[in-house]
């Protein structure tokens, strides 16, 4: 990450790294319920492939629409983790609507609304924590490895329960994730509003012009194509492997496996910022998406599918990782919820875009869906290195002139 202008921890509010690891864990707990069992649930009530993709789409073109509003407003409030309160409250009462719709168009009015009113929760969230590592030189990784295990735990325990009780648990889980949602926006660290220049601690400079750094932006569109490349995964993984004879428990692990190599990565977030530049990061894992898009339709038993489910440290842990360190070295903090706000819609774009092909895609393709997916992450990998050549030039020691980090 950026180095920071004081020893670690320094100055940083009390519990601010527990009660940071905790809002992580709020909005990750509620994931890891709806990405691998919301489309299980969705196939008990008898809805096709299409419709699926259209359900589980449309919450995500809508949540990027919202979220970098409200990110955006966060910027300039005197408290941003004031927003995760209506947000959490707000995703509640969709959870609970949804005990009361089973058909298409109820089902995907309330989980769009539910895509509006929880869009700003992460990205608030995340600007929060990036700013306690802006000003107090804390470990991101340390606090944002807990929201991913709190994505195992979840799954996990809704894995055994829908195994046990059917899909109808998916409603029950996901209630309760809101729930800890509320409570956590309550609890949530209070920092007061962004930072500028001239104020008690200054911020550490960001090299570029920010959000307006074209290098930037297609960065971003290029990690937002890489990362809708596993749509067809999110959306028909759990269909597929429980149409291959997988049990719910085993459902659960495969998805837990993903997340765990995650958490491998952000527990060793700072030996890898130490060593490889955020470029390398995040270079590699769109690499990593092409060759784990390409293997995924060769059924290899539980085993094999375990095995790819752990690229998912690189395909995501490594390009997110990657990505916040390049936002951190070129946006100020007083931008600092927008261009968390930018990073989301993106990517939440192209993954809509990608899921409501998705289910096209695989009701004609089948597996061969995956194929298509290694060219979507095979171009965004384009992009990718197109953005590294394009960043601004800077006179570095040893006559180097592109920039490093």
């Amino acid at each position: 990450m950026i180095p920071a202008q004081h020893s670690p921890g320094e100055g940083a509010p009390p519990r601010f790294r527990l009660l940071s690891a905790l809002s992580y864990c709020a909005p990750l707990l509620v994931n890891g319920v709806v990405l691998p069992f919301f489309p299980v649930w969705l196939e008990s009530h008898s809805f096709s492939d299409h419709e699926i993709g259209i359900i589980l789409a449309i919450p995500m073109v809508v949540r990027v629409l919202v979220g970098p509003i409200v990110a955006m407003i966060a910027d300039r409030l005197k408290e941003r983790a004031d927003v995760l309160l209506w947000s959490g409250g707000l995703s509640l009462l969709t959870a609970i609507a949804l005990y009361w719709t089973t058909s298409f168009w109820p089902v995907t009015i309330v989980f769009a609304l539910q895509g509006a009113t929880f869009a700003p929760y992460l990205p608030v969230v995340e600007s929060i924590v990036i700013s306690g590592v802006r000003r107090w030189g804390l470990d991101y990784g340390s606090m944002r490895v807990w929201g991913s295990i709190a994505f195992i735990i979840s799954t996990l325990l809704g894995g055994q329960l829908i195994g046990r009780w059917g899909g109808g648990m998916v409603l029950v889980v996901m209630v309760f994730g809101f729930t800890m949602t509320v409570v956590m926006a309550i609890f949530c660290p209070r920092i007061g509003p962004t930072r500028r220049r001239g104020q008690p601690i200054d911020l550490p400079a960001a090299t570029g012009r920010g959000l307006s750094e074209p290098h930037l932006l297609l960065l971003l569109i290029g990690v937002a194509i890489q990362q809708s490349s596993h749509a067809v995964l999110n959306a028909f993984s759990s269909i597929y492997w429980h149409q291959l004879g997988f049990s719910g428990t085993q459902i659960g692990l495969l998805w837990s496996a993903g997340v765990a190599s995650e958490v491998t990565v952000f527990f060793l977030s700072k030996r890898l910022n130490r060593r490889f530049s955020a470029w390398t990061l995040i270079r590699f894992g769109c690499a990593v998406s092409v060759c784990r898009w390409i293997l995924f339709p060769m059924n290899a038993g539980f085993a094999g599918f375990f095995l790819l489910q752990c690229f998912h440290g690189f395909t995501y842990a490594f390009v997110h990782t990657g990505v916040q360190r390049r936002i951190m070295t070129t946006v100020q903090e007083t931008q600092e919820a927008s261009a968390q706000g930018a990073y989301f819609f993106y990517v939440g774009m192209a993954m809509g875009l990608m899921t409501i092909a998705s289910g096209y895609l695989y009701a004609w393709l089948g597996l061969v869906s995956y194929y298509v997916m290694a060219l979507v992450a095979l171009s965004g990998l384009g992009l990718v290195i197109s953005a590294y050549y394009l960043q601004p030039q800077r006179a570095l020691s040893g006559g180097k002139t592109r920039e490093a980090a």
